[in-house]
């Protein structure tokens, strides 16, 4: 019978006792979150930026399981972590609308992602998950959210087609159509063919909001997704 030093025994013990505990964050998982950065040089992500956040999803009864701030050098992001996706994606909108007056030009970039749930502890001895690749973490988000806009802008257009065709349809002249990234604007000659468009739109494209804006001698006739319609569109982008 083979007999090998008590040494030897304890040295295996030692390795497999460190590695099990080296491979406990695996074990721990991640949980959806949404990470707050700037947008712009001249915008600072600091921990006003994070009372201001705090207050939003406050405000709007959004629950978080932890929000953090991290500054590397002089740039700083905000991570705040959810139960669920479908409160991370609640919190994601709410955050982007809230933080950038103009959606055409944010001073924020609101973005998921995804946060260990490794205790503190183990952090603190630098036990971390094993890295799964951009295609398999905030790959796979970034392209979702490129997805969703991607969707959007395709019903947008479609949108635009259907109307053109409609109005023409029923003898309503308009002086063009213009597609923004979730909003149909029409120009009109008069504030007549304004009204008798939107009364037409309102039932063939209820998905959208219609709102007149009088500006002058061409007036506009507006119409923005409904917050259900975006829903739909992600849900199906997400599919």
């Amino acid at each position: 019978m083979n007999r090998y030093p008590l040494w030897k025994y304890i040295v295996i013990l030692v390795a497999l006792l460190i590695g099990g505990l080296y491979s406990l964050p695996n074990i721990y998982g991640e949980a959806p979150a949404v990470q707050v950065s700037s947008a712009k040089p001249t915008i600072k992500v600091d921990l006003a930026t994070q009372s201001r956040v705090e207050k939003i999803l406050t405000d709007a009864s959004i629950e978080n399981t932890g929000i953090f701030f991290e500054s590397v050098g002089n740039v700083g992001s905000i991570k705040i972590r959810f139960n669920n996706t479908d409160i991370q994606l609640r919190a994601r909108d709410l955050l982007q609308q809230k933080l950038n007056i103009d959606q055409n030009d944010p001073n924020f970039t609101v973005a998921l992602n995804l946060l260990s749930n490794t205790p503190s502890w183990l952090n603190a001895m630098n036990a971390l998950p094993m890295p799964l690749g951009l295609d398999l973490r905030g790959g796979v988000y970034f392209l979702l959210q490129v997805d969703m806009k991607g969707a959007v802008q395709k019903k947008v257009t479609s949108l635009a087609t259907d109307i053109r065709s409609q109005l023409r349809e029923k003898s309503v002249r308009h002086q063009g159509i213009e597609r923004g990234q979730e909003t149909i604007t029409i120009s009109f000659g008069s504030m007549e063919e304004a009204e008798k468009a939107r009364s037409v739109l309102q039932t063939s494209q209820p998905e959208l909001n219609w709102q007149i804006l009088p500006t002058g001698l061409t007036p506009k006739l507006v119409g923005e997704f409904k917050p259900t319609a975006l829903k739909e569109i992600q849900d199906s982008a997400v599919k």
